[in-house]
């Protein structure tokens, strides 16, 4: 019975980690991330130890450079990374299990991106409306034009700036004084 019992504790726990991870393969399109790749990340996820490549076409059937493409993939969203195993000449991997250093890293990342090169733009769109502000003469609908152009990007800067500060709150983990981290799971 307690081999029975066992065995049926382990099925349990291979169903619990099977849930999981069929969850994380099926969101992982918010990262650019297929389905099959989510699911080689969440089951690394759940190992304890670094894998290989060829221990990952083992677990999840695939052939070694679709596996050597995925890990690739989720190395570039820095959520699985390499690591140094002594006495191995094979890559070892392993996947980020914090994720809220992920969070920080990818989103964190995106969103000063965002922020950067569209505050870059508006600027230069703000010299050009200037520009036809001060020296247009004739044309009052082009100058109005320029105006409300101005205005919306006036709007869109402050979004741009709120950006930054989120961003900024995400590095430095003071976005936890907000919005705190708790087990309850509300």
């Amino acid at each position: 019975m307690a081999e029975n019992e066992q065995l049926s504790n382990e099925s349990k726990i291979n169903q619990a980690e099977k849930e999981v991870i069929n969850a994380i393969a099926e969101t992982m399109d918010l990262y650019g991330i297929t389905p099959s790749i989510g699911r080689l990340y969440a089951t690394m996820y759940f190992k304890q130890n670094p894998m290989t490549l060829d221990e990952m076409k083992d677990e999840l059937g695939m052939t070694k450079p679709s596996m050597s493409t995925a890990v690739r993939n989720l190395q570039e969203i820095n959520i699985v990374r390499k690591v140094w195993q002594k006495g191995s000449r094979k890559d070892h991997f392993v996947a980020e299990k914090n994720f809220f250093n992920y969070f920080n890293r990818f989103f964190g990342g995106k969103w000063k991106r965002e922020a950067d090169i569209n505050l870059f733009a508006i600027k230069q769109a703000e010299d050009q409306l200037l520009e036809v502000i001060e020296n247009e003469k004739d044309d009052e609908h082009l100058l109005e034009r320029a105006r409300q152009d101005l205005e919306q990007l006036e709007e869109y800067k402050q979004y741009c700036y709120w950006l930054q500060q989120l961003v900024d709150s995400i590095e430095s983990g003071e976005i936890f004084d907000f919005l705190p981290i708790n087990n309850s799971g509300r």
